[in-house]
């Protein structure tokens, strides 16, 4: 899910308070002041975040790939890591002509098709595949025409090249397929494929809780391009869910198939194919007995003889992994992961492709694991052996970025610095020698070149829009990729960020970031808008470059304080830390958040009688919880909300409340409908209605408590969107009504009128 916390409560606020340092200085400029119009009006609004330079991909060690706007689409250049020289990586010219050769395609789209970022590329890049009209075609690079590859019957869906740029894998109708890029036509690897039968492409929850959203592809190539192993997903038990788009005269339908907590979830099975010979063999999980679990991670032995999976039961309480042989399917457990809670196979969940073995030349392998509370990289031998512990420490490490066996180093991004930052380190495969390689303090984004004699890394903090400089494996900076200067930061009056940490009544360190009025006065009373998320390790501070900030900004302006606090289960601070929400969301977080409230309470400059909450998804259902559960609000914005966990998907779900069936009492608990009857506060519910993650479903549901509980509240849709308001227009709608709410909410003495702030 994303899919983003007190009586007399003893609440102490650490010593050190970390204030950013100012934005530089623009005498003229630091009167202007933020308007809603400057943030979302899609005619005139301002990048304040800038335009970073995006996509670039490693091609070998020395180069990378730049799709450089420009030219009505991208220039896709040919960069050397050291120099900066660039030169083209093809000829778009050349493939526009021969695009051009195609019949039906139209001079307009042969230039768009040249130049798109949609492009696949091979494994050594010299060439491409394309859609065209519905079918997939191959581009050598300098060739004068395109190679067809699939007949006109169905779309192709999540198609990947093999290892050695010979073979092309696809998806169509449910049926998994393979193509000689040289040789066609295509072949079935799959027949059985069909609307509830998917081979090769994930489902909905499958994809938005295991393998990350935007990524349905169930398949996977063996390292020497001669077989697949790839996922077998019937749907047939799972319920479906219609969502309705009213807009048209005749209205448009979508099903999903959905499956709720408690229901059935789809039937998994994992195939091996060899695909030469075109026969699968079925890996063997036949010891688990029933069909209730979850395969949660595939990866091929560097043999490829064999294949890896994780599987969980379908509460996630354990984790097996095992390794399958591919001629015979036969099964063994490598190793097993528990918990008293819940077993995480990657960060969030399952959605990062580290979460999967790491291999060394020996044999054995580095494999994650969270069983002392924080996440730490040990090495295992195949036969389940553990070898060492790499990386321990009240900090997490949170991707690896790979491994130079050569040189024996392991780099990887971890928090050891700051729990709301990230920085880029490296250790010894034995354990010693840990250095952090990334120098300035914030949020590195670190991208290595295959021999790891560079990275690429984006940086920012919470007052630097994003900037990406190269450097070498060491950390030294070798030149600036993109500086990304914004001129409109300097010309605004805009508050400094302050990060403080408070403690919750039984210790608990909390970070926090506070934005005062740019004229902050100490004699006043201030209220307080706080934004919040909740979610298991789910942070929302972080010192990073955040266009949320921006809102924060302008509220400010209206005389607000911003506030964002983060409760122990959202922290990021180990999974300990997200373990007190086991079996019953909402109580947890939100005594931490009103341990956060009474600190703030006890500044003078705070105004107790005007707090207001605002969340999305789970902060949106947290925003729901504390109007419900709390008297301290005297008002909330709650989006895209869960008001009944009973709604929400199994895989998510299960995993922190078990079943509705095991934990009958945690789910009423835990969802906000039932308290309708408690409201307190003014309370703004906003959904899409087409959302197919958290169903509209949850705010009507609510909604319709709140009435028959007679409690008044302001109910706001937005036809077309899914989770997230994506339409720009929309957005700008959006945002202007939340200024209003809260201005007319929080009532902030002397600030300026919400029609000044929407000019």
């Amino acid at each position: 899910m994303y899919l983003v916390p007190l009586t007399k409560r003893s609440v102490a606020v650490l010593l050190t308070v970390f204030i950013l340092g100012a934005m530089p200085a623009v005498a003229h400029a630091q009167q202007k002041t933020l308007a809603i119009g400057d943030l979302y009006d899609p005619a005139r609004s301002i990048a304040f975040g800038g335009r970073p330079i995006a996509g670039l991909t490693w091609q070998n060690d020395t180069h990378y790939v730049w799709p450089r706007p420009g030219n009505g689409g991208v220039e896709w250049l040919k960069v050397n890591a050291a120099t900066g020289d660039s030169q083209p990586l093809y000829e778009a010219g050349k493939m526009e002509a021969a695009l051009g050769g195609l019949p039906g395609v139209s001079r307009d789209e042969s230039r768009r098709l040249s130049r798109s970022r949609g492009l696949v590329f091979n494994p050594d890049w010299t060439g491409a595949l394309l859609t065209v009209n519905g079918d997939l075609y191959y581009y050598l690079f300098g060739a004068d025409s395109l190679t067809r590859l699939t007949a006109d019957n169905g779309e192709e869906q999540v198609a990947s090249f093999s290892p050695n740029g010979k073979l092309v894998a696809f998806v169509r109708r449910g049926n998994l397929f393979v193509v000689d890029v040289g040789a066609p036509p295509e072949r079935a690897v799959t027949t059985d494929g069909g609307p509830q039968m998917f081979n090769g492409r994930l489902d909905w929850v499958y994809e938005e809780e295991l393998y990350g959203r935007g990524n349905n592809r169930g398949y996977w190539w063996s390292p020497d391009s001669s077989a697949l192993a790839f996922l077998q997903l019937n749907e047939t038990p799972v319920p479906e869910f219609t969502l309705v788009d009213h807009i048209p005269y005749h209205v448009g339908v979508e099903t999903w198939d959905y499956p709720k907590a408690g229901d059935p979830n789809p039937i998994v099975k994992l195939g091996l194919v060899n695909v030469a010979a075109g026969t699968v063999t079925w890996a063997d999980t036949s010891k688990y007995g029933s069909s209730d679990f979850l395969i949660v991670n595939v990866a091929w032995h560097p043999d490829s003889r064999s294949v890896l999976y994780q599987i969980q039961n379908r509460e996630q309480s354990w984790l097996d992994l095992n390794v399958a042989d591919r001629a015979s399917g036969s099964a063994r457990t490598v190793l097993r992961e528990t918990s008293k809670t819940w077993v995480n196979c990657g960060n969030e969940g399952c959605l990062d492709d580290d979460a999967n073995p790491i291999w060394l030349r020996d044999g054995s392998f580095l494999w994650f694991s969270e069983r002392n509370g924080w996440r730490h990289l040990y090495q295992y031998k195949l036969d389940g052996t553990l070898v060492r512990v790499v990386t321990s420490g009240k900090w997490e490490v949170r991707e690896v970025h790979g491994l130079d066996e050569a040189r024996g180093w392991i780099y990887f991004s971890g928090t050891a610095r700051s729990p709301i930052g990230l920085d880029v380190y490296r250790i010894q495969v034995d354990g010693t020698g840990l250095q952090r390689v990334s120098d300035t303090a914030g949020m590195h984004a670190a991208n290595f070149s295959r021999g790891f004699s560079y990275y690429i890394d984006r940086w920012s903090d919470v007052r630097t829009p994003p900037q990406t400089r190269m450097h070498q494996a060491d950390g030294r900076e070798l030149r600036v990729l993109d500086e990304n200067r914004v001129a409109a930061l300097g010309e605004y009056r805009l508050s400094k960020p302050e990060f403080l940490q408070v403690k919750t009544r039984d210790g608990f360190v909390m970070e926090a970031m506070m934005i005062k009025p740019p004229d902050f006065d100490p004699g006043r009373k201030y209220p307080v808008y706080q934004f919040v998320y909740g979610g298991p390790h789910s942070q929302t501070v972080f010192n990073r470059w955040s266009a949320e900030h921006m809102f924060l900004q302008l509220l400010a302006q209206q005389g607000i304080i911003a506030w964002e606090c983060d409760n122990r289960t959202a922290s990021g601070k180990g999974a300990e830390s997200t373990w007190p929400v086991f079996k019953g969301f909402g109580e947890s977080e939100l005594r931490d958040v009103e341990d956060c409230l009474n600190w703030l309470k006890q500044q003078p400059y705070i105004d107790s009688n005007r707090i207001g909450i605002h969340g999305w998804s789970y902060g949106g259902f947290l925003t729901s919880y504390a109007l419900t559960h709390s008297t301290l609000f005297t008002m909330g914005i709650a989006g895209g909300t869960v008001s009944d966990w009973r709604n929400y998907d199994t895989i998510y779900t299960e995993r922190f409340l078990q079943t509705p069936q095991n934990n009958p009492e945690g789910y009423r608990a835990s969802s906000p409908r039932f308290f309708a009857d408690k409201l307190h506060g003014r309370l703004m519910l906003i959904h899409g209605t087409i959302d197919d993650n958290v169903h509209m479903q949850n705010t009507l549901q609510f909604a319709y408590e709140l009435q028959r509980a007679n409690k008044p509240f302001e109910l706001m849709l937005y036809p077309r969107s899914r989770h997230g308001i994506t339409d720009p227009q929309l957005v700008y709608h959006m945002r202007t009504t939340m200024l209003r709410f809260i201005v007319e909410n929080l009532k902030p003495s002397g600030a300026p009128t919400t029609a000044s702030a929407a000019r």
